[in-house]
């Protein structure tokens, strides 16, 4: 039972996981509260959000189940039916179809913002406590519970603090728990752009030595890249004039869609594998960046977060519905144990995919094209590869 005056569960940031955390356990009748920094600002359909994701099918059921996907999805969210995979350097090539994989699409191409945008709208209906702005101070746990204190002097009591504050996670150092990471000395240059042959409804990805390029369909025929490059390559491509910029992306690209052309602005941001050694301290647990940080070649960082808030929802739900307590430790352990398992695979795996192609080293070289082709070839295995990336 709860302290008088305590909360179910303090979600400490804002964000697409934090704010779908803060729904997923209101909608199991806990009492919530969310803590952010910053308002988040309103999406608008003429400034598209130059960071986007790949949204799986599971997280979309998701959030339809919080009732908020039918509101992302009418606003902008782009399908994929098919996805290509090819290395440069030769070989075959990977492919992923809607229509033989039984599916009306592959996934969505949807912007942070406007997921932001509508999970916040749905968090007053909730009734989800919404601390903003505000940030952590301090955190004190025992055997009962969290308390918190924030920048502007207001205290929370809690039975559980839920860190979803990104990979410099405030609560998860407050917490003692520490994190793992590699510097891949990439950067991911991102932008919109024009392609002069169509999208085809496909995310294109090609392998180059330098590392992946991702060209993801967008709304209005354009596209979305992700241009994973060397750190100074990726500084000095985004300085580049727009001509000199399409060309080169058009080159990298192997002018598969013809000519490219930047629509938008350009940034890069730096990549790095980041996971911490436990999910959970005590009666603090970590989800999305401020547990796991992955490559983003296959587009799954926030995927793997919205997984995280729906284990927890289900382990919560079936406490509930066994009525026993649902946040003992070693309940909170099992779902961080699975959870750290889960991510962790998926996170050398992308990165073991990341050095296999990022070099130019002549047997690495001549095995990766034709290594592809095979995967594509064999009977089921595409099937398997996106089910798994799918979370079925």
């Amino acid at each position: 039972m709860s302290r008088r005056g305590q909360l179910d569960a303090v979600i400490v940031g804002g964000g697409v996981v934090g704010a779908a955390c803060a729904l997923a356990l209101a909608a199991l009748d806990l009492e919530v509260a969310l803590v952010e920094g910053r308002q988040p600002q309103p999406w608008s359909a003429d400034a598209p959000d130059l960071r986007v994701y790949a949204f799986a099918a599971d997280n979309a059921a998701t959030l339809a189940r919080l009732g908020v996907w039918e509101a992302v999805r009418s606003a902008r969210a782009q399908p994929y039916r098919r996805m290509r995979v090819w290395d440069a350097a030769g070989g075959g090539e990977l492919a992923f179809d809607a229509d033989s994989l039984g599916h009306a699409q592959l996934g969505w191409i949807v912007e942070n913002n406007l997921l932001v945008d509508r999970l916040w709208a749905a968090l007053p209906g909730a009734g989800v406590r919404l601390y903003c702005p505000a940030r952590l101070q301090a955190c004190e746990q025992d055997e009962t519970g969290v308390r918190l204190r924030l920048d502007d002097g207001i205290r929370l009591d809690a039975r559980l603090a839920i860190a979803a504050d990104g990979a410099a996670s405030t609560l998860r150092t407050l917490a003692g728990l520490q994190v793992a990471s590699h510097d891949y000395r990439q950067s991911g240059v991102v932008a919109f752009i024009e392609t002069a042959q169509p999208h085809q409804d496909t995310a294109w990805q090609r392998f180059l030595d330098t590392g992946p390029l991702a060209v993801l369909p967008f709304a209005g025929g354009r596209s979305s890249i992700v241009w994973t490059l060397p750190e100074h390559e990726a500084a000095r491509v985004v300085a580049l004039d727009e001509d000199a910029f399409g060309r080169e992306l058009t080159a990298a690209f192997g002018a598969r869609l013809g000519p490219m052309r930047a629509v938008s602005q350009r940034a890069a941001f730096p990549l790095r594998r980041q996971h911490a050694d436990s999910y959970v301290a005590g009666r603090v647990l970590l989800v999305g960046d401020a547990a796991h940080v992955v490559h983003p070649l296959a587009g799954q960082g926030v995927n793997l977060g919205l997984r995280d808030v729906s284990a927890l929802s289900e382990t919560i739900a079936a406490a509930q519905s066994r009525r026993v307590d649902w946040d003992t430790p070693h309940r909170l352990q099992r779902w961080s144990r699975q959870r750290r398992s889960d991510n962790a695979a998926a996170a050398y795996a992308f990165e073991g995919i990341n050095r296999l192609f990022s070099n130019d080293e002549m047997h690495a070289t001549l095995l990766r094209g034709p290594l592809l082709g095979l995967a594509g070839r064999l009977p089921g295995l595409a099937d398997a590869l996106w089910r798994r990336a799918s979370g079925q």
